[in-house]
């Protein structure tokens, strides 16, 4: 994945998925491709960022699936002649397959890497990075096809568990600041997620700070009992039992 961003320029067109569709030249002005692209035609783009190098029938089979075979070459047709005509050279034609020009850069992709170099356990502590904020956002908000909602998820949950990875390892490398603004987005996504929660908790028993890591799980369990009605698990109770025996002790 590293290698892919590398092979992209930073000066080269770019679209962006997260917190909505744009295009854009990727020049030092960074104006907008092709003006306000069709909606065929951004679906089409959308598609080939997620999906790759697809075959034109998956295309259109996967963008017009309640339509006939035919009918749904002929709109994959359009919107890639409309697609020319506003943003040439943005996708490829080779045969029976499409996929984004050599050199178009993706948001999708670069938050693909960065899970990729988080989670990577080769990887020193020095190399451990918060994602950029705009890798935060929520894939095509407003987009609904079955393909988009799909992936959605899926990205949410992979950057979701790479956040956390990110949280540990930054505690780990004592850079404990970083470490809670990690465990904290990760919060901001799933707000009930119990192992984010218990990183905040394990971050702040790592500086020492025992009455912050008390507040962050009550924070928590109360969050629990209002919106579940249920308690936090014996793993979260396990880590704040060990930190009041040692309120007490210090007192």
């Amino acid at each position: 994945m590293d290698q892919l961003l590398r092979a992209a320029p930073d000066s080269g067109p770019r679209v962006t998925l997260l917190d909505g569709f744009t295009v854009r030249d990727g020049g030092a002005a960074d104006r907008p491709v092709g003006g306000e692209l069709p909606r065929a035609a951004q679906r089409v783009v959308a598609h080939l960022c997620l999906a790759g190098r697809p075959a034109r029938t998956a295309v259109s089979g996967s963008l017009w699936p309640d339509v006939p075979e035919d009918r749904a070459q002929a709109n994959l047709r359009s919107a890639l002649w409309r697609l020319r005509r506003s943003a040439p050279g943005l996708v490829e034609v080779s045969g029976g397959t499409l996929r984004l020009a050599v050199g178009v850069r993706t948001d999708v992709r670069e938050l693909r890497a960065w899970v990729e170099r988080a989670c990577d356990p080769r990887a020193g502590g020095h190399r451990v990075t918060l994602p950029r904020p705009e890798l935060l956002g929520d894939l095509l908000p407003g987009w609904y096809d079955d393909w988009v909602l799909l992936e959605r998820d899926r990205l949410a949950q992979m950057r979701l568990r790479a956040l956390e990875t990110v949280a540990g390892r930054l505690a780990a490398a004592g850079r404990h600041g970083e470490a809670l603004q990690a465990a904290y987005l990760a919060i901001r996504s799933e707000p009930l997620r119990e192992s984010a929660h218990r990183t905040v908790v394990r971050v702040h028993l790592a500086e020492g700070n025992l009455a912050e890591a008390l507040r962050a799980h009550d924070t928590f369990r109360d969050l629990l009992r209002d919106e579940l009605g249920v308690p936090p698990t014996e793993q979260m109770t396990r880590l704040v039992r060990g930190a009041t025996r040692l309120r007490r002790a210090a007192s």
